[in-house]
């Protein structure tokens, strides 16, 4: 299921929607029109971004190919969890009321989306899919690290100009409203496009006598996007609750014994649900029939997972590979075999 956060369609083979929790409408059905009217048709989109898809439809068809990425990631890092960055196809911006809270699975949300969407974007700049960017024009010449100097060559993914188009297009709309919850959605809107760039990797490629490497071609690169995940996971774990400062243009941490909020801290003002039982009020679809390990201690245990509930054990069969041999040369043969295994599946509420 896809989705994204803060006001804006893009289009694929279907529709996919970016949304605010100010905004609560479904777009699928605008998959198979032109970018113009597209454009001109969202609701939620302010004329600056608008003006934007309009004038950048090939940036807009990138962002929504991408977008399958980053909710995938979410979903990763959040699945052995209550709360599992799950979709909801029958609600119209698909993550229900979730958003509407400003807790931190909201910071998450914004941070790792708009991460998507820099990843996405110098992903398709540096493979040739956009008109108006390619690799990164500033990486020419010689420069030095710490094996020596190397020479600029190859494609240096163009991070920079990802990273200000998506501040330009997703933070439009936040700029615009400047009130407190804009103010966080910004916060982490820049966590997000910051924690791409963190993870610029320097490769390069060895010319020489016998790969002596006297002389290195050197290029930066995005790494995996699961490092952004990973990292911005870490980053949710650590989030830091916050209140506005008293002239409204800040944050300050809501409990004095926490540090001040850097740039690269996700940062959220209420408390989230416990996520056990389905409530429609905070977007909660609880945990009713979600697999939980019954041996765990960790968050995927029963225990924790069904929050006291208990759960339902069932056997189900499995196909797996057995009796694996290696021939030369060269493959290796398994078997399929059956296997019954234990299911254990989390209660509904009573």
């Amino acid at each position: 299921m896809n989705l994204l956060p803060s006001g804006i369609c893009f289009y694929l083979s279907v529709a996919i929607c970016w949304f605010t929790s100010r905004v609560d409408a479904s777009w699928w059905y605008m998959g198979t029109l032109g970018p113009q009217v597209m454009c001109d048709n969202i609701p939620g989109l302010i004329n600056k971004q608008r003006q934007l898809c309009r004038q950048h439809p090939k940036v807009m068809q990138a962002t929504g190919a991408g977008i399958k990425n980053w909710i995938g990631e979410c979903q990763h890092q959040f699945r052995n969890h209550r709360w599992n960055c799950n979709t909801m196809a029958r609600e119209h911006n698909l993550f229900g009321r979730l958003l509407h809270r400003s807790s931190r699975e909201a910071a998450f949300v914004y941070a790792i989306s708009s991460a998507g969407m820099v990843y996405t974007l110098t992903r398709a700049c540096s493979q040739g899919e956009l008109e108006n960017c390619s690799c990164d024009p500033g990486k020419k010449g010689s420069s030095r690290d710490a094996k020596g100097v190397f020479d600029w060559g190859g494609c240096s993914d163009h991070v920079d100009h990802a990273i200000k188009f998506t501040q330009v297009f997703i933070d439009a709309k936040e700029r615009k409203e400047r009130d407190a919850r804009a103010l966080m959605n910004l916060h982490n809107n820049r966590a997000g496009r910051k924690a791409v760039k963190r993870f610029m990797n320097l490769e390069c490629k060895c010319h020489g006598v016998s790969g002596s490497c006297n002389v290195r071609t050197c290029w930066l690169a995005m790494a995996d996007f699961r490092q952004t995940g990973d990292y911005l996971r870490k980053k949710y774990n650590s989030a830091i609750q916050v209140v506005m400062n008293q002239y409204g243009t800040g944050f300050t941490s809501a409990y004095r014994m926490f540090k001040r909020p850097t740039k690269n801290d996700l940062v959220y003002f209420e408390d989230s649900p416990d996520y056990c039982i389905w409530d429609h009020e905070s977007g909660s679809v609880g945990t009713g029939g979600r697999v939980c390990n019954r041996t765990s201690r960790g968050a995927d245990s029963c225990e924790v997972m069904c929050c006291g509930r208990g759960y339902d054990t069932s056997r189900m069969s499995r196909t797996t590979k057995c009796e694996c041999k290696f021939h030369w040369c060269c493959a290796v043969h398994c078997r399929d075999c059956q296997e019954e295994v234990d299911v254990h599946t989390c209660k509904t509420q009573s």
